[in-house]
């Protein structure tokens, strides 16, 4: 179970496979990590394809927890996608991929385009899978976010550590906020959380809030910084409230070389989806 050490924070990655690197970001909101590609802990068309296996016969895989989910650390520190990025990109030098092949899910589609907005030489392509963006998305993250806040008031930050173990991450339970998790395995953090000042910390609680979910745009960047990618892209759009069909759209229109497949849920399924990415990587890698 191996861990790398990335801006203090140890970070549980894997990497597998034997072809062009390929880095992951997992879908799961905030509980991103690397079993949610896999036919055991993953949903969906990743879980019928058995994603780890399945994709690391034709790349490199690089996927990890990212920092406050699974069995990653965490910090208590204002949140940000630049943030985010800068432990992918140290995964991507644990990897030592110069380039890669950028997969990103969920929120994970966030932070890909993210990354080819601050580190475009890092970035070959971007499959950005189920992006999520709208009124709705944005909504109920902040009332998740008052949930915690409400939580912490009434009960104080002993409390979460307490419930953390029970509710498991902050997506199943929005009480336990975004540190919850790395409470669980850390005991160190979870001391230090336990004894953190409340006010303060709910200033960084709300600070990370509006630097994640400020807008109804597509999570992660401005439409003006859309329009400065450079990276080719190919989104595949989810359908539902929060992976809206509008956020694809919006992505699409923005972004001067992206690309949106035609194929919606319920019709996108394991094998096309698997075959759609390999058409893209592979037109890419042979121009």
């Amino acid at each position: 179970m191996p861990f790398a050490r990335i801006n203090g924070i140890n970070i549980h990655y894997q990497i597998a496979g034997d072809g062009p690197p390929l880095l992951l970001f997992a879908p799961g909101g905030f509980r991103s990590v690397l079993s949610r590609w896999t036919a055991e802990g993953g949903k969906g068309v990743f879980q019928e394809m058995d994603a780890l296996r399945t994709l690391a016969r034709h790349f490199t895989i690089i996927a990890y927890d990212r920092r406050e989910s699974g069995l990653s650390g965490g910090r208590i520190e204002p949140l940000s996608w630049s943030l985010y990025v800068e432990e992918a990109v140290g995964m991507l030098d644990v990897a030592g991929a110069q380039q890669a092949f950028v997969l990103g899910a969920c929120m994970g589609a966030s932070l890909a385009m993210v990354l080819a907005d601050r580190y475009p030489e890092r970035c070959r392509g971007l499959l950005l899978h189920w992006p999520v963006a709208g009124y709705r998305w944005m909504s109920t993250m902040h009332q998740w976010f008052d949930r915690h806040v409400r939580f912490v008031r009434e009960h104080g930050l002993a409390a979460v550590v307490d419930r953390a173990p029970r509710g498991d991450n902050f997506f199943l339970d929005p009480e336990i906020g975004p540190w919850g998790s790395p409470t669980v395995i850390d005991p160190s953090f979870a001391e230090h959380f336990a004894n953190h000042a409340v006010e303060p910390y709910l200033e960084i609680v709300a600070q990370s809030c509006q630097q994640l979910f400020a807008d109804t745009m597509p999570s992660g960047l401005s439409g003006a910084q859309l329009t400065q990618i450079q990276t080719p892209a190919l989104i595949m759009s989810g359908s539902d409230w929060a992976h809206t069909r509008s956020g694809a759209w919006t992505i699409r229109e923005l972004m001067p070389h992206a690309r949106l497949w035609d194929v919606f849920p319920p019709d996108q399924t394991a094998a096309n989806t698997l075959q759609t990415m390999l058409d893209f990587t592979n037109e890419l890698a042979n121009r």
